[in-house]
């Protein structure tokens, strides 16, 4: 039996990544359409140096309670887990876009056969998760020491590689923050314990961080594009590196402050079902704006990528809460038995086969991960 606890400010940190998330490419699939900027473009160009790092950084965080297993329970919760969900729902998303709306068979079972080795569209962060789980597992079964691994990551995003593999190149981007999220979590785990007993001192530092990261991104060189942003002098590798990590702890910082208050449990519930809403929300975000659009209602590009934030936020929560009450269609969102290759004796958490961000939690006081010799 698992007895790890959810940790409240964990989810509440996904609950904002996830918002963010949504929030960026709400803004830039209103921006393509209308061709115009509102004001959720800035707030996503203030988030662009950590938006995704939080993310992987988070799920790198409790890896140290599963690197050690066997390869097959390994494999079945930290590579399979997000496999079926990525082909699932790419198969849902190219079967609907393409196959139905497109009416065209031929592209869509290219497409499908492309996306094993390509990952598809906004389903790039759940391939990229397990690919992570996968290359952090070997590292460690090799016995590969940190002191090398981590700079090498490092390098590797700041020399921010463009191939003609997507995987390729969002590995180059984000691997370095997965494995610090490894590495560092116990470091992690103290400073949100020690900033929630030090409530003052953590609002005042998250003011300064704030600041310094807004200078630095609407700095000389920022411009912002409907579908695009530019930032100023924190697209510097070593710079773009250094708010990724401080952005990504700050938003774990203002989780562990904000999950005090039971106001905001809809933002840890949100959290917790992180992924729920991110493999869904692109279908609502759709039809939406292109309804409000043809309608004429909403015209203007901040007010209608606000109001398409908030539907596609909402929607997969709602689908989820639909899904779980009758019970039908639970494969959605659940892994079933038969997409496991570990199978229990005993009856595993209710919850052990959701979609989950991160399938273990971990204990506040988590032990440094052993570093190989």
């Amino acid at each position: 039996m698992n007895n790890l606890k959810r940790m409240p400010w964990v989810d509440t940190a996904k609950g904002l990544s996830i918002i963010l998330v949504v929030m960026m490419y709400s803004a830039y699939n209103t921006g393509e359409y209308t061709g115009g900027v509102g004001f959720l473009h800035y707030v996503i160009g203030f988030a662009t140096p950590f938006r995704m790092p939080e993310f992987f950084l988070i799920s790198g965080l409790f890896l140290s309670q599963v690197i050690g297993r066997p390869w097959r329970r390994y494999l079945d919760r930290r590579v399979v887990h997000y496999l079926y969900f990525y082909a699932l729902w790419a198969l849902i998303m190219i079967g609907l876009k393409i196959g139905i709306y497109g009416r065209d068979a031929q592209a869509m079972l290219h497409d499908l056969a492309w996306s094993v080795i390509e990952p598809y569209g906004v389903l790039w962060f759940i391939y990229m998760l397990a690919v992570f789980g996968l290359v952090a597992k070997l590292l460690w079964q090799f016995r590969v020491p940190y002191g090398i691994t981590i700079p090498l990551a490092a390098l590797l995003q700041m020399w921010a590689p463009q191939s003609n593999s997507y995987a390729i190149t969002q590995f180059a981007a984000y691997f370095v923050f997965f494995h610090t999220g490894f590495v560092a979590a116990p470091l992690v785990f103290r400073l949100v314990e020690w900033t929630q007993g030090h409530t003052a001192l953590s609002i005042a530092g998250l003011l300064a961080w704030a600041i310094a990261n807004g200078l630095l991104v609407f700095s000389p060189g920022f411009s912002v594009e409907p579908t695009i942003t530019h930032m100023g002098l924190a697209a510097w590798p070593p710079l773009h590196l250094a708010l990724g990590i401080t952005g990504a702890l700050a938003l774990c910082v203002l989780g562990g402050f904000l999950s005090k208050f039971a106001f905001m449990d809809w933002l840890r519930w949100l959290g917790e079902h992180s992924l729920a809403v991110y493999v869904a929300f692109t279908i609502p975000m759709s039809i939406f704006r292109a309804a409000a659009l043809a309608s004429g209602i909403l015209t203007d590009t901040g007010a209608l990528s606000l109001a398409v934030l908030i539907v596609s936020t909402v929607s997969p929560a709602i689908l989820y809460a639909i899904v779980k009450r009758m019970g039908f269609g639970t494969f959605l969102f659940e892994r079933p038995r038969w997409a496991r290759i570990e199978h229990r004796e005993s009856s595993p958490r209710a919850d052990e086969g959701a979609l989950r961000m991160a399938p273990d939690a971990a204990p506040l006081e988590a032990k440094l991960p052993a570093a190989p010799n």
